[in-house]
């Protein structure tokens, strides 16, 4: 079968996740590691990638939830005159890791069917049994049950009687569970542990919930040890239905994560996991080989593997099915821009100065290497001198060089600073009086709604005015926003839900409340019954593209929604 991603829920421990359908369907889990291997991958293969599946009534109703602030999902299905709920939760703070799920009584009796394709399908299979309700794959991951299970070549089943509860643990270790007791106290200690990530945190103002929903993504996507933010949990998930956009997004972005992090520094959720970012990025450096123009790294600080691709049928049949990420080998300026950003932001919240020399040496690389063409923030695979790079680079050397206790060096940065202003003003504007995409480009792209923001110029400028004009006349459609890309044409793919968020935050810096809740809201339409956001989305439709949870989306949201409650007050119900 082939899954909406509309109707994708996740579960995460913070270190890997799952993938659950609105059917119950686990189809997507890489045990141990956000970025290992699949044991399951019906998501992307309905023959080869391996599915937790479950019998249910083709009139099936679903309505799921997570349970209070945390990644417990509990859904409820129902049919005709039966109704039950499956508890779903990868353990937290507990002695083993893996899925715990919980049955609830039904009328009717519950087939779980298991196929295991270990290592995205590509490993054999050894499946043995332990006894009546337990048994091994590979050796490796553990299948123990409340009811007998039966092992049919590759196929592993077992049914919940009608009008019993039940339980199942897929567990990275073999336990003995005789009854739910120890599944009831890994629920309790997994719940607790969620709920403390938001003790202190308290937010009342506009979009309660779907900021809460977005605070949650983010977290289902950190790695808890590492503190590194993963762009989504999943790969090859289509940007263009059948198309050949498709890639791994399980690493963390640089610039992707400094955006989140400054969104969440502005919201006030938690210096602890502020410090943690800067953390992360300064003892990554060991393990690249230039820290200072790498884009993204794995959640262990490594660098990321070269693409490699899968004999998977790709969802819609959209292939290559992609591992790894060629991306890495681009010059992106704005990525160590992004992180003087967010140190500066981090800086003035928590008043430290914490891992200044690695912050010293990455704008240092900015003020010498500000001339160079990159890739800029779409990461296609041609160089320019793109207008946000430079931009980006000015306001971080300026801000940054407000921390420099060093005479020299602040002159040093400032001077770069002056010189990429001076830059964009003679090369980066049109005809038309708006900001260009790239140097001697005559169109315009979305990322200039966020100079404003930046704070590099003021949002009524006139070629601010002049470059929303054209945005909203060239890249829109039913208030959805569309980035501008060089080598594709954007409009084969979906609106770019970040892009909606930076519009929104445009118009709340001129104050125009009417269109900063339309851009919002537009989006909105777009988040799940479980608050997630896929990358994209198509206007035509309320189909969800590309991979989730998207935690750029998620961070561009927060940041939106703070804007809003800050500039509006109580001015507008939401």
């Amino acid at each position: 079968m082939t899954y909406k991603i509309r109707d994708l829920g996740v579960i995460s421990d913070r270190r890997s996740g799952a993938i659950v359908a609105k059917n119950g369907d686990i189809c997507w889990y890489c045990p141990g590691q956000f970025d290992h291997p699949s044991l399951f991958a019906s998501l992307l293969d309905n023959e080869k990638g391996g599915v937790w599946s479950m019998s249910l009534a083709e009139n099936y109703e679903a309505n799921r939830q997570y349970i209070e602030n945390s990644s417990i999902l509990e859904t409820r299905f129902k049919a005709d005159n039966n109704e039950f709920t499956i508890t779903d939760w990868m353990p937290v703070d507990d002695e083993f890791s893996g899925i715990c799920r919980m049955f609830s009584a039904s009328s009717e009796p519950i087939k779980n069917s298991l196929i295991p394709a270990p290592g995205y399908g590509r490993e054999g299979i050894k499946i043995s049994r332990i006894n009546d309700t337990a048994i091994s794959i590979n050796d490796t991951f553990f299948l123990m049950t409340s009811h007998p299970v039966k092992v049919e070549n590759e196929k592993i089943t077992f049914e919940i009687p009608a009008n019993e509860k039940g339980w199942a643990v897929l567990a990275d270790k073999q336990m003995k569970l005789e009854d739910d007791r120890q599944l009831k106290n890994s629920l309790q200690k997994t719940r607790k542990n969620w709920n403390a990530l938001n003790a202190g945190f308290s937010y009342d103002g506009h979009y309660k919930k779907e900021m809460l929903d977005s605070l949650r993504a983010i977290r289902q996507v950190t790695h808890e040890k590492s503190g590194g933010i993963i762009a989504a949990l999943t790969t090859s998930l289509p940007e263009v239905p059948g198309g050949e956009r498709n890639y791994d997004y399980r690493y963390v972005w640089l610039r992707d994560a400094s955006m989140i992090v400054s969104a969440l520094t502005r919201a006030k959720i938690n210096s602890e996991d502020e410090k943690r970012f800067l953390d992360f990025i300064c003892s990554a450096r060991g393990n690249l080989k230039d820290y200072s123009t790498t884009p993204f790294v794995t959640v262990t600080k490594k660098a990321a593997p070269a693409e490699s691709t899968l004999d998977f049928s790709g969802y819609l049949n959209s292939r290559p099915v992609r591992v790894g990420n060629n991306a890495n080998e681009q010059l992106q300026l704005d990525a160590g821009s992004n992180i003087l950003l967010a140190a500066k932001l981090i800086y003035g919240n928590t008043n430290t100065r914490d891992h200044w020399k690695v912050v010293e040496e990455i704008a240092d690389f900015l003020a010498e290497n500000w001339q160079q063409d990159d890739y800029g923030i779409w990461e296609e695979d041609i160089a320019r001198q793109f207008t946000s790079s430079k931009v980006i680079m000015a306001v971080a050397l300026e801000f940054i060089s407000e921390y420099s206790d060093d005479e020299s060096q602040n002159k040093r940065w400032l001077e770069a600073a002056k010189a990429i202003r001076h830059f964009v003003k003679n090369n980066c504007i049109t005809k038309s009086g708006s900001y260009a995409v790239f140097a001697g480009s005559e169109e315009v792209d979305i990322t200039a709604t966020l100079f404003p923001e930046w704070d590099y110029c003021p949002a009524d400028t006139p070629e601010m005015v002049q470059t929303v004009k054209e945005l909203e006349e060239n890249f829109s459609n039913n208030d959805l926003v569309y980035r501008n890309l060089l080598l594709f044409d954007e409009k084969k793919e979906g609106a770019f839900l970040a892009a909606n968020f930076w519009m929104a935050q445009y118009w709340i810096m001129r104050k125009n409340i009417e269109k900063s809740k339309r851009y919002i809201d537009a989006a909105l339409k777009y988040q799940n019954d479980l608050g997630l956001f896929a990358e994209e989305a198509d206007p035509g439709s309320d189909t969800m593209l590309g991979n989730i949870p998207q935690s750029f989306v998620h961070a561009s949201c927060i940041g939106a929604i703070i804007d809003f409650s800050n500039a509006f007050g109580n001015e507008s119900g939401t």
